[in-house]
């Protein structure tokens, strides 16, 4: 299934060191119905009505005759089950149960399109697609597009083919098969935000591995309720949403879309005290009213990622809320690479990346050539966090060095204390008259204005400079900017004129990927567009 997995020795240093376990996701679902059989395991919020609840008990049974479902669906040991399913109790419900089958899943984005679902069911080749009733007429489609042969399935209420039924069978678990720590046991995407995704390989482990840095950088309990509102089937929404509260045994309230408002009376309601998020939510909450009108003081720990995060807002939101944002670098295929910590000062937290974990091996290059000294570079890594690559070894030959180095698409800088920032991605520069200018510091500049929500630059063609500075921003509820406007804002705070928009577009909502970063290439695409004669 892949060119570069994890080698025996490797895997044995990780469990030597601890950071590896023998322990699944489904040991410690079963192990939190015996422990805690009445505690809330997953709760679905819906805004005018109390909502539904497992209990960890109930989870534990629905998995079970959920994956007794699926083998009566034909389902067995090694096969792939392809899940396009909307963000809700069930979803977790389906893992466990595709885990407890011996099979391995493929986790689809819920706000992914037919396309790009297509796509991915014929790189992955599942058996099966199990999708619900929102989205079942789209998996249809795909699955004949995909491969005719291909059969999709509805996972609902009782009208469902399948359906999460918590009621204990005794003896119902005979003859399943669980996958183990090791094993396989998801192929997801990359977000998607400059084209086609590529299939991504995992095992638990790596999970695990993520899940106790977390719970160590975090200092979380088995208290915490976690509100992810990242999408379940890519790599930060897998561990905030899945892994690590299956591991601890705590709370998780999830949202089937993500809306500022909904958000906000989510943690009101539940007392959650874990937001997991990325930057662009994380701005959009603060822009919006509801953080102001709903009770936010239970929140001690934001944990966001994938995406850089402006200082200005995220300083306004610890003001705000009382809660400390943790940052960590790292990517689906990669895990993480630094993270910072409840210790760790404002300006670390908010102003870095965190400090390099030391099991990571992280070094820097310049194309093939190792520039670690320099301290800038682009970022590659190999440890316990790392992903089995990609599907059927496509394009390892990008993802990898020739020593086996997992490389991320970014340019970074380490600072003395092995504190890393993100000056951008290798994509994300606009090169303005020969000079690089990084689309994040636009970003974080742009997004000081009082009327600006969210801020994404990206370069526009020119025939004189090559390419140009053009911001895109979405505005807070009644705000209002133009371009001069915003320039002299900029110049009256002190800003390098480089770092001055060259053109202001301004949208209702800027495109976001499947997994919720924004879309740089389709705004790129647009300016283009727009700018064409």
């Amino acid at each position: 299934m892949v060119a570069a997995a994890v080698t025996s020795v490797e895997a044995a240093q990780y469990r030597a060191a601890g950071w590896w376990s023998d322990t699944t996701l489904s040991d410690g679902v079963r192990h939190n119905a015996l422990s805690s059989p009445d505690k809330p395991a997953f709760v679905d919020f819906l805004l005018d009505s109390p909502g539904c609840a497992l209990t960890w008990s109930e989870f534990d049974h629905a998995a079970t005759n959920l994956a007794c479902q699926l083998r009566d669906c034909g389902v067995l040991a090694g096969d792939v089950v392809a899940v396009w399913h909307r963000d809700s109790s069930e979803i977790h419900v389906l893992l466990v149960a595709i885990e407890r089958c011996g099979a391995v899943a493929v986790g689809l984005g819920a706000r992914a399109g037919v396309r790009e679902v297509t796509h991915i069911l014929r790189t992955a080749k599942p058996s099966l697609l199990v999708s619900d009733a929102g989205r079942r007429e789209a998996a249809a489609r795909a699955a004949a597009d995909a491969d005719p042969t291909l059969r999709s399935i509805l996972l609902g209420q009782r009208s469902g083919e399948v359906f999460v039924d918590p009621v204990e069978k005794p003896g119902a678990d005979g003859g399943l098969s669980p996958l183990g720590p090791d094993d396989v046991f998801l192929i997801n995407s990359t977000s998607g935000t400059t084209g086609l995704p590529k299939c991504v390989v995992h095992n638990q482990n790596r999970w695990y591995y993520f899940h106790q840095k977390a719970v160590a950088n975090g200092e979380l309990t088995a208290d915490d309720v976690f509100l992810p509102v990242i999408p379940t089937p890519f790599g930060f929404g897998i561990w905030t949403s899945h892994t690590t509260p299956i591991h601890l045994g705590a709370t998780t309230v999830r949202i089937e879309r993500f809306d500022p408002a909904s958000t906000c009376a989510a943690v009101e309601r539940y007392h959650a005290t874990v937001l997991c998020c990325v930057s662009t939510q994380l701005a959009m909450i603060l822009a919006s009213p509801a953080s102001r009108t709903h009770d936010l003081s239970s929140l001690r720990i934001v944990f966001t990622g994938g995406e850089p995060l402006p200082y200005t807002q995220a300083a306004q939101f610890e003001e705000l809320t009382g809660v400390k944002i943790l940052q960590f670098y790292g990517s689906n295929e990669t895990g993480m690479l630094s993270a910072t910590t409840v210790a760790d000062t404002l300006h670390r937290r908010l102003r870095t990346a965190g400090r390099i974990v030391p099991e990571m091996h992280v070094r820097l290059f310049a194309g093939d050539l190792d520039v670690t000294e320099s301290g800038r570079g682009q970022p590659v890594c190999r440890g316990p966090a790392t992903s089995l690559g990609y599907l059927d070894g496509t394009d390892h030959d990008q993802l990898f060095t020739k020593d086996g180095g997992m490389r991320m698409g970014d340019i970074c800088e380490l600072d003395a204390d092995g504190y890393l920032s993100l000056t951008g991605r290798t994509s994300d520069f606009i090169l303005r008259g020969g000079k690089n200018i990084s689309a994040v510091a636009v970003e974080e500049v742009v997004a000081t204005h009082p009327a600006v929500a969210v801020a994404a630059a990206v370069a526009m063609p020119d025939p004189v400079f090559g390419e140009r500075v053009c911001a895109f921003v979405e505005l807070k509820r009644d705000g209002a900017i133009d371009l001069p406007a915003l320039v002299e804002h900029l110049l009256g705070i002190g800003v390098s004129k480089e770092l001055l928009p060259e053109r202001l577009e301004i949208l209702d909502d800027l495109p976001r990927s499947s997994g919720g970063k924004i879309a740089k290439g389709q705004l790129r695409d647009l300016i283009r567009s727009t700018l064409e004669p």
